[in-house]
């Protein structure tokens, strides 16, 4: 039997760059051995399977090239973006069941679509020093920023790691001490930003390490970049500006944009969103008998 993957950037930048994910529609009689095959012959950092659900309007899980997530920004905007070009789903709001729970997806009439993600969990933090050994820069340098480093998960948990504005590029990870730290800690991986200057149309511009799952730099993370727009909001003590415009995957020669704001009620943050746009770029069918 042979699945079809659709290949798809997602939060494309002015049509080009983005982070690619594959997408599989109808996967519902898909056993999870099998999607990890398929998503291991796909090869992105994440390939999304879409499901049909008895409750809400889709089902969606996540494999990276290692085993299943809960839950993944920019295969999420993959997916929709698929459905509605396809004409699976005209511009409107949709609900996805996911391992991190019912999340609400609205796509508008231009492609643009806006992920709920889970509210923030605040799961402590680390000294800069620890930091420093996994990325490169010094300790005193990434103390300099005022900011500390902490563990948020929208969805998935990960580190979010201020560094100096013009830092961001001589981050060097060493993979095999992230991933050890990464798997002792349980995070999946390591979101670092730079914020921009006063007068750019960008809040922050990022990088994103997860090698413990196959990912040693993602050009584009929709989780993580909901969990720095939470760690902003909480930190800049900015009370008008919940709305946020991040840059991913400049190191890689690969520039995305993620666009995350939050909803605050009695000064607490009572919605997450983050959106982008995506564009399908290829097709590629996978023979279940020698993907398994």
């Amino acid at each position: 039997m042979e699945i079809e993957a659709y290949l798809v950037n997602s939060f494309i930048a002015n049509g080009s760059g983005g982070n690619p994910a594959g997408v599989v529609l109808q996967a519902d009689n898909l056993s999870n051995q099998e999607k990890l095959a398929i998503a291991q012959a796909v090869g992105y950092s994440e390939t999304a399977f879409v499901s049909q659900d008895d409750e809400v309007d889709f089902a969606l899980s996540f494999f990276t090239i290692t085993g299943e997530v809960d839950f993944c920004g920019h295969a999420t905007l993959a997916a929709f973006s698929i459905m509605h070009q396809k004409g699976m789903v005209t511009a409107g709001q949709y609900v996805q069941r996911t391992k991190a729970g019912k999340l609400a997806v609205t796509i508008k009439s231009n492609g643009h679509i806006v992920m709920e993600q889970k509210l923030p969990e605040y799961l402590g933090g680390f000294n800069h020093q620890v930091i420093a050994e996994l990325i490169g820069i010094d300790a005193t340098i990434l103390e300099s920023t005022q900011l500390p480093v902490e563990v948020i998960s929208t969805g998935l948990v990960d580190i979010i790691v201020p560094v100096p504005h013009g830092y961001l590029d001589r981050v060097q990870v060493n993979e095999d001490l992230l991933s050890d730290f990464c798997k002792k800690h349980d995070v999946v991986g390591l979101h670092a930003f730079e914020l921009c200057k006063k007068d750019s149309e960008l809040t922050a511009s990022c990088r994103n390490f997860a090698p413990l799952f196959g990912i040693p730099e993602e050009s584009a993370t929709g989780s993580a970049n909901g969990a720095l727009a939470c760690y902003l909001t909480k930190r800049l003590n900015d009370e008008h500006t919940h709305c946020f415009t991040f840059e991913q995957g400049r190191a890689m020669g690969c520039v995305s944009i993620i666009t995350a704001s939050v909803e605050l009620k009695e000064q607490n943050i009572s919605k997450v969103m983050v959106g982008g746009f995506a564009h399908q770029f290829g097709q590629q069918k996978v023979s279940l008998s020698s993907a398994t």
